[in-house]
Protein backbone atom coordinates (compact mmCIF):
# COMPACT_ATOMS: atom_id res chain seq x y z
CA UNK A 1 0.00 0.00 0.00
CA UNK A 2 1.68 2.91 -1.03
CA UNK A 3 2.18 6.14 1.53
CA UNK A 4 0.21 8.74 -0.48
CA UNK A 5 -2.52 10.60 0.84
CA UNK A 6 -5.86 10.10 -0.51
CA UNK A 7 -6.39 12.24 -3.80
CA UNK A 8 -9.41 14.64 -3.76
CA UNK A 9 -12.13 14.76 -5.47
CA UNK A 10 -10.96 17.65 -7.88
CA UNK A 11 -7.27 16.18 -7.78
CA UNK A 12 -9.29 13.04 -9.40
CA UNK A 13 -11.28 15.16 -11.93
CA UNK A 14 -8.35 16.93 -13.59
CA UNK A 15 -6.16 13.71 -13.89
CA UNK A 16 -9.43 12.42 -16.19
CA UNK A 17 -9.55 15.60 -17.86
CA UNK A 18 -6.25 15.58 -18.68
CA UNK A 19 -6.54 12.32 -19.83
CA UNK A 20 -9.71 12.67 -22.10
CA UNK A 21 -7.48 15.87 -23.56
CA UNK A 22 -4.70 13.80 -24.86
CA UNK A 23 -6.77 11.12 -26.12
CA UNK A 24 -8.11 13.92 -28.04
CA UNK A 25 -4.80 15.10 -29.12
CA UNK A 26 -5.21 18.43 -26.97
CA UNK A 27 -1.75 20.01 -26.50
CA UNK A 28 -1.06 21.89 -23.20
CA UNK A 29 0.67 25.19 -23.57
CA UNK A 30 2.17 27.17 -20.98
CA UNK A 31 1.25 31.03 -21.02
CA UNK A 32 4.27 33.38 -20.89
CA UNK A 33 5.25 36.12 -18.60
CA UNK A 34 3.59 38.77 -21.27
CA UNK A 35 0.55 36.58 -21.68
CA UNK A 36 -0.04 36.83 -17.84
CA UNK A 37 0.52 40.52 -17.66
CA UNK A 38 -2.02 40.78 -20.86
CA UNK A 39 -4.50 38.30 -19.31
CA UNK A 40 -4.56 40.51 -16.22
CA UNK A 41 -4.71 43.65 -17.62
CA UNK A 42 -7.89 42.18 -19.61
CA UNK A 43 -9.56 41.12 -16.47
CA UNK A 44 -8.75 44.55 -14.52
CA UNK A 45 -10.39 46.08 -17.51
CA UNK A 46 -13.18 43.68 -17.33
CA UNK A 47 -13.63 44.60 -13.64
CA UNK A 48 -13.38 48.50 -14.08
CA UNK A 49 -16.34 47.96 -16.87
CA UNK A 50 -18.43 45.78 -15.12
CA UNK A 51 -17.89 48.10 -11.90
CA UNK A 52 -19.22 51.09 -14.10
CA UNK A 53 -22.15 49.28 -15.67
CA UNK A 54 -23.16 48.27 -12.28
CA UNK A 55 -22.88 52.10 -11.02
CA UNK A 56 -25.01 52.71 -13.90
CA UNK A 57 -27.46 50.67 -13.75
CA UNK A 58 -28.13 51.60 -10.24
CA UNK A 59 -28.80 54.99 -10.36
CA UNK A 60 -30.92 54.42 -13.34
CA UNK A 61 -32.58 52.19 -10.68
CA UNK A 62 -32.92 54.95 -8.38
CA UNK A 63 -34.64 57.38 -11.09
CA UNK A 64 -37.17 55.32 -12.32
CA UNK A 65 -40.53 54.06 -10.70
CA UNK A 66 -42.55 53.07 -13.64
CA UNK A 67 -42.33 49.05 -14.00
CA UNK A 68 -41.96 48.49 -17.44
CA UNK A 69 -39.28 51.09 -17.48
CA UNK A 70 -37.11 49.32 -14.73
CA UNK A 71 -37.85 46.38 -16.43
CA UNK A 72 -36.14 47.63 -19.98
CA UNK A 73 -33.07 48.87 -17.84
CA UNK A 74 -32.59 45.66 -16.27
CA UNK A 75 -32.73 44.05 -19.47
CA UNK A 76 -30.24 46.37 -21.09
CA UNK A 77 -28.07 45.57 -17.94
CA UNK A 78 -27.82 41.98 -18.36
CA UNK A 79 -27.07 42.53 -22.00
CA UNK A 80 -24.23 44.67 -21.08
CA UNK A 81 -22.84 42.31 -18.36
CA UNK A 82 -23.07 39.50 -21.30
CA UNK A 83 -21.47 41.94 -24.14
CA UNK A 84 -18.67 43.09 -21.19
CA UNK A 85 -17.80 39.31 -20.52
CA UNK A 86 -18.19 38.07 -23.78
CA UNK A 87 -15.69 40.41 -25.09
CA UNK A 88 -13.12 39.53 -22.20
CA UNK A 89 -14.11 35.69 -23.24
CA UNK A 90 -12.77 36.71 -26.88
CA UNK A 91 -9.54 38.91 -25.59
CA UNK A 92 -8.33 36.04 -23.43
CA UNK A 93 -8.87 33.55 -26.86
CA UNK A 94 -7.22 35.84 -28.64
CA UNK A 95 -4.47 36.29 -26.26
CA UNK A 96 -3.75 33.02 -25.25
CA UNK A 97 -3.49 31.59 -29.30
Amino acid sequence: MPDEAPKSAFELAMERLRRRDAEEGVEERAVSDEQKAEIAEARRVHAARTAEAEILFKSKLMTTFEPEELAKIEDQHRRDLARIQSDLDRKLKQIRQ
